[in-house]
């Protein structure tokens, strides 16, 4: 198993991209904490999944953009399970509107959980990494951030700056050990896409060289080799997981 022993913690994860992550961790022998902000119910099942697949499991319920509640969780993950390894950053929402529309509440909620939510996990993490002097870190970003999608100004702003806040960390914490990368999906079938309109969905589908969604567990594949062993000597670097989207902008 890619990951016995190993501790990790997905934010967001109680369903969609979070939810295949914390899974395929767990299926690789992984512990999994994870944190969920509203779906009580899809976040009992989910523990439920992982302890039932004999790692155990940690669920919070909580804010990512709220660093003392970040901190508490981490120390949280700690002391359940007596270490920490892994970080995969998730949790995300969406405020899609044309920037003529877009009110500043629209703007600063998907900035502060997008991106500002991803340091206030990191920043709660990288103290046990650094003197442990190991550690791995995921952030998922979108293809949003790498090619602009229209009416997501704000989304696409929080994308790109995590993929700035991935190179300049991997920068920043390579000597002690520590691995911190960025995978991108593009459209991939979750409750986000489903809510697209059937003609929005069609055209999106037809920019896309696959020409279909990506699923979860694509994404959550490429999130497990980046934390894995397999990919010892890659860090700074970005990964589309898209169908080969970014290749029609």
């Amino acid at each position: 198993m890619e990951f016995k022993d190993k501790v990790a913690i997905v934010t967001g994860a109680s369903r969609g991209i979070g939810r295949a992550i914390a899974l395929e961790l767990a299926k690789e022998g992984a512990k999994v904490a994870f944190t969920y902000q509203k779906s009580d119910e899809q976040a009992k099942s989910l523990l439920k999944e992982l302890e039932d697949m004999g790692n155990g499991g940690l669920s919070f319920k909580g804010d990512v953009r709220n660093l003392s509640l970040a901190k508490e969780f981490v120390d949280q993950v700690r002391s359940f399970f007596g270490s920490l390894d892994i970080l995969v950053n998730n949790a995300g929402i969406t405020r899609d509107k044309a920037l003529m529309n877009m009110e500043k509440e629209d703007w600063q909620d998907v900035i502060d959980t997008n991106l500002n939510g991803y340091f206030n996990m990191a920043r709660s993490c990288i103290v046990t990494f650094l003197k442990q002097k190991s550690g791995n870190i995921v952030n998922i970003s979108s293809i949003s951030g790498i090619s602009g999608i229209a009416r997501q100004t704000n989304y696409s702003a929080a994308k790109a700056g995590i993929i700035g806040l991935t190179k300049a960390l991997a920068k920043e914490v390579a000597p002690y050990n520590i691995r911190v990368n960025c995978v991108a999906p593009g459209f991939i079938e979750t409750d986000m896409t489903n809510a697209m309109k059937d003609d929005v969905k069609e055209k999106s589908r037809n920019n896309i060289p696959f020409g279909r969604f990506g699923k979860p567990e694509e994404v959550a594949k490429a999130v497990s080799f980046l934390l894995s062993e397999r990919s010892g000597y890659i860090t700074g670097q970005v990964i589309k997981v898209d169908g080969g989207l970014h290749m029609s902008y």
